[in-house]
């Protein structure tokens, strides 16, 4: 016998809604360039709405992390493939638009960071295979990890969620996944975002990513703004550090403080380019390291201190 029949048979995942044929591209072969970017189109026009069906459970969750997040808790999203890629990219952007420290938001993905560049999907099958990454963390109770998996069925995402509960029982946890499932063991928010059957069958970095994308933004993004580091609606947490930020930074600035564009470059540079303490100085008319201390009394928030 040889070693690939030796192997055992996988689980069937026919009855997941991810692996499902869409009967609207079942002759997707035979379609000109025109009519695949339309129905391509058609599907993804779909996606907005399956997220909206999902709001109160975002919702739910986003809120059940925001005093542990707010205290100094950590994000943690954890998946394969697709999926992790998606967690370490929106837990990447987080440092750069709002001066979070690295280790607050945290994307770990089956495979290591090798798996970003280079597929991996072997890792997925084990469900102890996040337990070294979740140990090196050093887990605690106001952290929040979240799983990600399309198809929910994922043995290293269902496996961490597990083991950060094993660590850490009084850890938050969630599952973000898109076919209609039941709240899998050491889950204490389910998201399912209901996306359908792919354009393209079982591959879901095509509507199943797109809804991930967008949950994750407003996921990271509402936590951001409930903790102070959004202002209105202006990014003042940004740190001004090459040229397209300095100029975004003045312009936020601006609007703050009412001060003209090379006034308000003058100001940034007094502040090492940070924009709530130029703000703070202007208003306050104190220096840069008087502004941080006022900042820090008020929690890090621009709330009372500017009009």
């Amino acid at each position: 016998m040889d070693a690939a029949a030796a192997q055992p048979i996988p689980p069937d995942r026919s009855h997941i809604a991810t692996e499902a044929r869409n009967p609207r591209s079942a002759r997707l072969h035979e379609m000109d360039v025109p009519s695949l970017v339309r129905l391509m189109n058609e599907e993804d026009r779909l996606v907005p709405d399956a997220v909206a069906r999902a709001a109160d459970a975002i919702a739910a969750f986003i809120a059940a992390a925001e005093e542990r997040f707010a205290a100094g808790g950590r994000l943690v999203y954890i998946g394969a493939g697709t999926s992790g890629r998606l967690g370490v990219l929106d837990a990447s952007e987080c440092p750069p638009t709002f001066q979070t420290d690295p280790s607050r938001v945290v994307g770990i993905i089956a495979g290591g960071d090798s798996a970003l560049r280079r597929s991996s999907e072997g890792k997925e099958d084990d469900p102890r295979g996040a337990a070294p990454d979740l140990e090196s963390l050093g887990l605690a109770e106001r952290d929040t990890v979240l799983g990600i998996a399309a198809g929910g069925t994922t043995p290293y995402v269902l496996g961490a969620l597990e083991i950060a509960k094993t660590l850490v029982p009084t850890c938050l946890t969630g599952l973000l996944a898109c076919t209609p499932m039941a709240p899998p063991p050491a889950c204490d928010h389910l998201i399912v975002v209901e996306t359908g059957p792919e354009l393209l069958t079982g591959s879901t970095r095509l509507k199943a990513g797109t809804a991930t994308k967008l949950v994750l933004n407003t996921i990271s993004t509402t936590l951001m703004v409930r903790t102070g580091r959004v202002h209105g609606n202006l990014m003042v947490d940004l740190r001004a550090t090459n040229a397209k930020l300095r100029d975004r930074a003045a312009r936020i600035l601006s609007t703050l403080t009412g001060l003209p564009r090379e006034d308000a470059f003058a100001l940034l540079d007094r502040a090492d380019g940070e924009v709530k303490t130029a703000a703070v100085m202007h208003h306050r008319g104190v220096d840069a390291t008087s502004a941080r201390a006022i900042l820090a009394a008020n929690g890090g928030r621009l709330g009372g201190l500017v009009p």
